[in-house]
């Protein structure tokens, strides 16, 4: 492709060099230049990629995009005011634009995001729709998918990818946004036709530097989503409620609470854990040239939990916005099985695990809220603390237990550092534990500490009778945990649903 194709959707603050130059490809990382290549140099959290300017030179880098000349490099250098947004716009003009070929969904929250995303996708697919999916756990290009590495990839792999995806036909792609990805430009150039954010709690502070800044970035996909789009805002959520104001994009907003937007879920039962509620369509509205009467319908989850309502109104809402019936929805939530670790029931006999990742306040509160509406005898939580993280989000995660503690009947924790199962980035500091400890003695919960998991599930598991419920709670200290469980019941005990 010719250089001065990708230069004319970036603003230069230099002279240009010769337009008629031809690229043979685009790379942000040195290793992967090949000859001909224009290479961006980006700015990340923990390297620049300006330090690799001159060995990307040297492995045939032809010209580069920058935001600061070096002078002793001796190709072509294009000046920017930042280079990802550079990086982004350049890669959908090189890849033509693929986004703009099919109908994008873009899932923003601070819990739920890949829930959702799997959701949505999963009433897509029972539709005959040839979908992708593009996440936290993998990208999927209709019939094939990859791990993933990042939860959104950088903004020239996702340009090729969604490429991938039009090349192969793919309709519908839904796909989760993380507030780094929005932060640092990977979707700037992606042309969506509905965006969500339906929750937003602390997390990713260190990050951002601020709550504030984290919501200002987050919901930046709301508002600047387009006026031919769709927003999908949660009217039970202060913050989601606070941007129907501030998106040029049609908004749906639903509640569970509420009642005052277009949808609403009522008749709520979660007495098993399992949900059943009716979806009523409060007020019309129209898309595609399909109006959508005030109207109700009942649904059936098969997935647990109050944060698994919320995650499937947004995705009955996006298969509504793509012309799905109403049997499909229902049909397709009925049979659709979730994602591991999100309050998933590993066990379910003379007493019921469930194995939450239990990552933040905002996911914790759901997560308890959910536990309220179940019917048990006794509760058992075994608490993995989270490790590399910081006192502050260990404190804060303890403090909303500690505030259910009197309402689910806890007055004794099984905590856990995990020491064997978890890597070194994610071993629990003695700052981390004390916060933790502290915050439960503040509390007069009672807690039984151990170095290793498999010793703190045993204790649950010895403790617990019919009728009882254990929770699996923690991020990557748990993550073994329902293996340990597993391992631990005998064969004709596991009955798995």
């Amino acid at each position: 492709m010719k250089l001065n194709q990708l230069l004319k959707a970036i603003e230069i603050q230099n002279n240009q060099p010769s337009t008629d130059m031809d690229v043979s490809g685009i790379s942000y990382h040195s290793q992967k230049v090949e000859e001909g290549h224009l290479f961006v140099c980006i700015r990340g959290y923990k390297t620049d990629g300006h330090r690799f300017l001159a060995d990307a030179a040297s492995r045939g880098a032809k010209v580069a995009v920058v935001e600061v000349i070096q002078e002793d490099v001796a190709i072509p250098q294009i000046l920017v005011e930042n280079s990802r947004s550079a990086l982004a716009q350049i890669a959908a003009v090189y890849y033509n634009h693929p986004s703009e070929k099919m109908k994008m969904i873009g899932i923003t929250a601070t819990n739920g995001k890949t829930t959702t995303s799997y959701m949505a996708n999963a009433i897509l697919e029972q539709h005959a729709l040839k979908t992708g999916l593009i996440g936290t756990v993998n990208v999927k290009n209709g019939e094939t998918s990859i791990p993933s590495e990042l939860t959104t990839p950088e903004s020239l792999d996702l340009q090729y990818f969604l490429n991938e995806m039009a090349h192969n036909d793919v309709s519908h792609v839904s796909m989760e946004v993380s507030s780094a990805a929005l932060e640092m430009h990977r979707v700037e150039a992606v042309d969506y036709d509905i965006v969500s954010l339906h929750n937003i709690s602390q997390e990713h502070v260190d990050t951002h530097g601020s709550f504030e800044r984290y919501f200002e970035v987050k919901s930046s996909l709301i508002r600047d989503a387009s006026e031919n789009s769709f927003a999908i805002l949660n009217l039970d959520d202060t913050y989601s409620a606070s941007l129907i104001e501030k998106t040029d994009a049609n908004v749906i907003a639903f509640g569970v609470n509420s009642d005052k937007g277009t949808i609403r879920c009522k008749d709520l039962d979660l007495s098993t854990g399992r949900a059943k509620f009716t979806f009523e369509i409060l007020k019309p509205f129209t898309v595609d040239d399909i109006e959508y009467k005030p109207s109700q319908f009942n649904v059936e989850l098969a997935v647990p939990g109050l944060h698994s309502v919320y995650n499937s109104m947004v995705s009955i809402i996006i298969g509504l916005l793509n012309g799905v019936p109403v049997q499909t929805i229902q049909q397709s939530l009925k049979e659709f099985t979730g994602v591991p670790r999100r309050f998933e029931f590993i066990y379910e006999d003379k007493f019921k695990v469930v194995d939450d990742h239990f990552a933040n306040p905002g996911n914790i509160k759901v997560t308890l809220k959910t536990i309220h509406f179940m019917d048990y005898n006794n509760l058992h939580v075994v608490y993995a603390i989270r490790g590399g993280r910081g006192a502050k989000i260990n404190r804060d995660n303890a403090e909303v237990l500690a505030n259910w503690a009197a309402e689910l009947g806890i007055d004794e924790v099984t905590a856990t550092s995990s020491v064997s199962h978890t890597t070194e980035k994610d071993k629990v500091t003695t700052e981390e534990l004390d916060a933790f400890m502290n915050v439960m003695a503040e509390a007069d919960i009672n807690v039984h500490l151990y170095d290793e998991l498999p010793d703190a599930i045993n204790e649950s598991l010895s403790k617990a009778v019919e009728d009882d419920l254990i929770l699996l709670a923690g991020c990557q200290g748990m993550d073994y945990g329902a293996g340990v469980v597993l391992d631990q019941l005998s064969p004709e005990d596991v009955k798995m649903k």
